[in-house]
C-alpha cells in the first residue's frame, strides 16, 4: 500500500482514501478539513514535531499518551483542496517529518 502509483506518484493508500471520498459524494475540486496523525516516542520529540508543523502553515495538537499506548500524538489538521499533488507533498512532508525524529506517520483522512 505504501508503493506509488506511476500515473500520479500517490501512495496506492492515500488513493483508497479519495477513492473512499468521491464514493461518498465528495468534490476533491472543494476545500475540505484534513488531519494528519503521527506518534512520537516522547513529549520532546512531539512537541519538536509540533513546530515543525505549525512553522508549515498546520494547527498542531500533542495529546498525552493514550492508556494502551506509550507514544503521544501528534495531530495536524489544515483546510485544503485534496488534489493528488496536496496530497502526495503532505505525504512526502509528514514520511520525512516522522522519519526524522523516530516518529511513525499514520496517515490522514479528510471531511466530505
Amino acid at each position: 500500500m505504501n508503493d506509488r502509483s506511476p500515473e500520479l506518484g500517490l501512495k496506492y493508500k492515500d488513493m483508497l482514501v479519495l477513492g473512499a471520498l468521491m464514493q461518498n459524494g465528495a468534490d476533491l475540486t472543494q476545500t475540505r478539513h484534513v488531519v494528519f496523525y503521527a506518534y512520537a516516542p516522547s513529549e520532546d520529540v512531539a512537541r519538536a514535531m509540533r513546530d515543525e508543523t505549525t512553522d508549515k502553515g498546520y494547527t498542531t495538537e500533542v495529546r498525552e499518551p493514550q492508556p494502551d499506548r506509550a507514544e503521544w500524538s501528534v495531530v495536524s489538521e489544515t483546510h485544503a483542496v485534496t488534489s493528488p499533488d496536496f496530497v502526495r507533498d503532505a505525504d512526502d512532508f509528514f514520511q520525512a517529518l516522522a522519519d526524522r525524529h523516530g516518529a511513525e506517520y499514520d496517515g490522514w483522512q479528510a471531511s466530505l
